[in-house]
């Protein structure tokens, strides 16, 4: 199946109990879908269904707002770790060093 963002696909293994296994399969059947197909339809199914929940959005924006303040302090730790702006350590060339000859190696 081909992604219509572009943006790649993910394999997600699940592990369901047999009864369910069995009717999942028997409605997909029916549905004339294969077990992957039904699965995605459900997974879509479920990221509607929780989008339109009345808590989500906050929900989403407080996570969003927790990961900002992660980046933020991991940004802040590199900076101090070597006292410069974390996008001039980006930029910033490794110097190479040259390791010591052991007289076994001469």
């Amino acid at each position: 199946m081909t992604d219509p963002t572009g943006k790649g696909v993910k394999t997600l293994g699940l592990k369901i109990g047999s009864e369910l296994h069995a009717q999942f399969t028997l409605v997909a059947q029916l549905d004339g879908i294969s077990l992957n197909d039904a699965a995605l339809r459900a997974v879509e199914l479920y990221v509607t269904t929780k989008r339109q929940e009345p808590d989500f959005a906050q929900r989403a924006t407080a996570a969003l707002e927790e990961i900002q303040r992660e980046a933020e302090a991991r940004a802040g730790a590199i900076q101090s770790l070597f006292g410069t702006d974390p996008a001039e350590v980006a930029e910033a060339k490794p110097q190479t060093t040259r390791g010591r000859k052991t007289a076994a190696a001469e």
